[in-house]
């Protein structure tokens, strides 16, 4: 069967300019079907994942998979924001500095390969994941800070302790970065977590990885004794589908295409020229927001010629954002207004650094010493004004928008490339400023840590801030601020230092916000219960689908 699936993917890509021409109504059955128990989900992914390691799992594809097979012990609710007990029989106890965190585990919860899921383990987890462990080239969770060590009081209750204040500590333990894992698959290395070993990942959730082909698809089964959801969740015990097969389609058209004939019941990352066909009575749009950094370009301002603040500044003044977003998106994709979402914690409004002035471009340029060449493209003491951008391939239309980009910059005499290349060769190059200047990304997190981790120097390092090689910290006083955001013990403290970091963004010209990203969802509207988490990332556990 699951060849059969694969191939019918394969033959949708060669029909789906024809489906895609479609009416929304075309194909699909009526969306007011009664919901009905079992079935299994046909579920389109525009990139396969590569790693269910979750302190590494934040590309979308990975968590995706995560989400699914993990649990958590808090729920973050999607809709309100707020921490919920999950495994966690209730909120963790935390002291005054917020150095030391308590908690109750709930009874009787078991991973599918039947082991329990008690405080030893809980501890055997967060030790991993707050530590880390190099020998296993395995990464400590960006999404935890100043952790220190587990304690097991006793077999339903965990302490951690950190070596000082980590305020967003319980909102960590609801993210997929925390999934919950079977002592066996937390003894694995690196690569024993990444392609080829997908069935061998054993976590508590309410399904189970069944079955994979590498790059291609991967199957979940429903664990039927599953019966610890969060509270709030739609229902409760196993989840209603018996199956779910994530299956990796690159090209959106495939994508479109294979929902809206009916082929498939939801796909992710509906290109926004798209969005019009997922009206009508048996389609319909789900976009979730991501609550984090917004899409964004994060200059690495260390490096020539970005180094001058005039030619960062010029370059924003150079950029229409508003041409951008509204040539190729949607109403979805607000435009930024900082580089936090509207919906973030810790927003903060510095739109006015963000001004659209060509004029005020040409004369930051002239003043900088850049002068036109031959050719229109700027020159000083023999070099090009040249910068190269990277090819966003999560993001969408990345290689549109840094194509308007490269339009918009020749004019003032600015020279824009794009890195090519797949996933792969875009993390090889990531952090070589010599191979790309200008960094085009986001990153979602509902909490105030989110900041830190797109920028800090010993996080993603989005800016370059640090110098990997020498050690060298470029701007102290931006990562002081960052740190300070994880460090400091109450929300006003935390937001005043998510206000200070956002302002030395915007001040210095490291960053640009563009737009705020959400992520798409296709569906045929025969599918009840679809949930994302609270960053956007798909959870099945309520789907039903319609007769």
């Amino acid at each position: 069967m699951k060849k059969h699936r694969i191939a019918w993917i394969a033959t949708m890509a060669v029909a789906a300019m024809a489906i895609t021409g479609c009416s929304a109504n075309a194909g699909g059955g009526s969306g007011d079907g009664a919901a009905q128990e079992g079935g299994t989900l046909t579920y389109l992914e525009p990139q396969t994942w590569n790693t269910l390691y979750p302190p590494a799992a934040g590309f979308y594809p990975n968590g995706g998979v995560v989400n699914q097979v993990t649990d958590r012990l808090l729920y973050q609710n999607p809709e309100t924001l707020e921490l919920e007990p999950w495994i966690a029989s209730e909120l963790p106890e935390v002291n005054a500095d917020a150095t030391e965190y308590t908690f109750t585990l709930r009874e009787g919860v078991t991973y599918s390969d039947g082991t329990p899921l008690d405080a030893k383990n809980v501890v055997k987890n967060f030790d991993l994941y707050g530590k880390g462990d190099t020998d296993r080239a395995l990464s400590i969770s960006e999404a935890i800070n100043n952790y220190e060590r587990g304690e097991v009081v006793d077999e339903r209750t965990v302490k951690f302790h950190f070596s000082a204040p980590s305020p967003g500590f319980a909102q960590a333990t609801s993210t997929i970065n925390s999934g919950l894992l079977a002592n066996a698959t937390l003894d694995r290395t690196n690569e024993e977590f990444g392609p080829g070993n997908a069935t061998e990942i054993i976590g508590s959730g309410p399904f189970v990885i069944s079955d994979e082909q590498i790059g291609k698809e991967t199957d979940l089964t429903v664990r039927e004794d599953y019966d610890w959801a969060p509270e709030s969740r739609e229902h409760q015990g196993r989840a209603h589908l018996d199956a779910v097969n994530i299956i990796v389609a690159g090209e959106s058209s495939v994508r479109v295409g294979t929902v809206t004939s009916g082929q498939a019941q939801i796909a992710r990352s509906i290109p926004a020229p798209d969005e019009a066909q997922f009206t009508g009575d048996t389609l319909s749009l789900v976009h979730a927001a991501t609550n984090g950094v917004n899409n964004s370009l994060s200059f690495r301002f260390a490096h020539a010629p970005l180094n001058d603040i005039k030619v960062r500044q010029a370059i924003i003044a150079g950029i229409d954002r508003e041409a951008i977003v509204s040539t190729l998106f949607t109403e979805n994709y607000p435009l930024a207004t900082g580089i936090l979402a509207k919906t973030a914690l810790g927003y903060t409004d510095t739109s006015e650094f963000y001004e659209y002035d060509p004029e005020k471009a040409e004369q930051l340029l002239d003043e900088a010493g850049w002068k036109p060449g031959s050719d229109g493209i700027r020159e000083k003491d023999g070099e090009r004004l040249s910068i190269t951008f990277n090819e966003a391939l999560p993001q969408p239309r990345s290689k549109e928008v840094v194509t308007l980009i490269q339009e918009q910059l020749a004019e003032l005499g600015i020279e824009v490339e794009l890195f090519p290349g797949d996933q792969a060769a875009q993390d090889e190059a990531r952090l070589d400023a010599d191979t790309i200047q200008v960094y085009h990304s986001m990153v979602g997190r509902a909490d105030y840590d989110v900041l830190k981790s797109q920028i800090f120097s010993t996080n993603r390092n989005a800016n370059l801030n640090l110098d990997t090689a020498t050690g060298t910290i470029h701007d102290p006083e931006l990562d002081a601020a960052l740190a300070e955001i994880a460090s400091v013990p109450t929300s006003e403290e935390r937001a005043a230092a998510s206000a200070k970091a956002q302002q030395i963004l915007a001040e210095q010209a490291y960053v640009l916000p563009l737009f705020e990203e959400p992520q798409v969802f296709g569906l045929q509207a025969s599918v009840q219960g679809f949930q994302t988490e609270s960053i956007g990332r798909p959870s099945f556990y309520d789907v039903q689908l319609g007769e």
